[in-house]
């Protein structure tokens, strides 16, 4: 059985499931172990992690009386949560995500390489060409405009290798489709935008040995690790008219509304709104991308988690804008749907945020692939509906994503 309890109930002999909180807020690169050293229990208590999973089918319980919260009250009240958010009136969408992924795919590449580049040079102590990465958000902005989960979804596609670049590319994607759901200006969306592209450039002055480290950082190494917002704000500084939006998110994208983000630990009204929305898309590309140390997580499960965290972490507001953006279900879930078939979620739909369209692949009755058939679960007439999310982890199918986009998986 699962519970989630404060830190400052963590004993020796407790097993830690999962830590409340994106894996970039603490030194482990792991969750699943047993805590049996006391220095663990110290190293907890100093991150910005404040709650854990322990199961204790697995370890020591928390003491009779003692507060805690059960997987499925959790599950519930996430749920709740996410099915609260009701969609935004949106203009509907100029193509499908089908027409636009091949487009979406060029712009990937291409910008994957430009911010390479631009990483390589700040490595070397050249100014950051601004103009050059205006030229990719306008394309990015363009491609997401047309259609916002196309380059979303491909952008979440990323190897442990291209981490760095591609994430700058997701959270830039992410930002624009953000902005046009708050309802910011066209100036501010690409502000946004601009500020999703550099918000990581700090971790250009990081060592590869500790970027890419594929085990537990030590507690100097994690110093290190959060020093790259103001390494990042300090290149940024020397950029002729820069934009202060850019300078902003850069420095402060790794701040919480409850005070325990760094580097400052700024407090809810303290933290722009542009910081509060690159916060959510960091942490949502974060923990949905394959690292060199953890799986990342399925899209649908992983806005289930974050629902989870919102309180201390995200603006309650931004992170429901966030959640229309995106859908309940994102472009890559994979469903179980009322018939007992399983599927992929293709596209959202204006209709509702739950009843997107999916490719139905598998038949959990005949325990075998069926040939693909793509249902609008928002249509007239249609009998299905989403019964549960499904962990893809749990299940032998390694072209999910093939499955959603059409592209062959040399394409990412």
């Amino acid at each position: 059985m699962l519970k989630r309890i404060s830190v400052q109930q963590l004993t020796l002999g407790m097993h830690i499931k999962e830590f409340c909180g994106s894996w970039m807020e603490h030194p482990f690169w792991r969750s699943g172990f047993l805590l049996e050293d006391p220095k663990d229990i110290k190293r907890i208590h100093g991150s910005s992690i404040q709650e854990v999973w322990i199961d204790v089918g697995k370890g020591v319980d928390v003491p009779q009386g003692e507060p805690a919260v059960l997987e499925k009250q959790a599950h519930a009240q996430a749920e709740q949560a996410l099915g609260s958010i009701k969609p935004a009136p949106q203009e509907p969408v100029a193509v499908s995500v089908a027409d636009e992924i091949a487009q979406a795919s060029r712009i990937c590449a291409q910008s994957k390489q430009a911010v390479m580049l631009m990483f390589q040079e700040a490595r070397m102590g050249k100014v950051v060409d601004t103009a050059t990465a205006q030229n990719l958000v306008k394309d990015i902005s363009a491609s997401v405009s047309r259609n916002a989960g196309a380059l979303i979804s491909l952008a979440r596609l990323k190897t442990a290798d291209d981490y760095t670049y591609m994430h700058s590319v997701a959270v830039c994607a992410m930002m624009v489709a953000l902005a046009r759901q708050l309802g910011l200006s066209e100036a501010e969306t690409r502000s946004a935008g601009l500020a999703g592209l550099l918000h990581d450039l700090g971790k250009a002055m990081m060592p590869m040995q500790v970027l890419n480290k594929p085990g537990k950082l030590t507690d100097a190494e994690f110093i290190i690790i959060k020093s790259h917002p103001l390494e990042g704000h300090a290149m940024l500084l020397k950029v002729p008219d820069i934009d202060p939006i850019a300078l902003d998110v850069c420095l402060n994208h790794h701040e919480k509304v409850d005070g325990s983000g760094y580097p400052k630990a700024l407090k809810a009204d303290e933290i722009s709104l542009f910081a509060k929305m690159g916060a959510v898309c960091d942490v949502y590309d974060a923990i949905t991308s394959n690292r060199p140390y953890k799986a990342g997580w399925d899209p649908a499960e992983s806005l289930r988690k974050m629902a989870e965290w919102a309180d201390g972490h995200f603006d309650r507001q931004v992170f429901q804008a966030f959640v229309k953006s995106l859908g309940i279900y994102p472009i890559g879930s994979l469903v179980r749907l009322s018939s007992g078939r399983i599927a992929v979620v293709m596209e959202q739909t204006a209709r509702s945020l739950t009843m997107p369209r999916v490719k139905v692949f598998f038949s959990t009755k005949s325990d075998m692939r069926i040939p693909p058939e793509i249902v609008d679960l928002s249509s007239p007439g249609c009998r299905e509906k989403i019964a549960s999310r499904e962990d893809p982890h749990q299940w032998p199918f390694k072209d999910i994503n093939e499955l959603w986009s059409g592209l062959s998986q040399t394409h990412w």
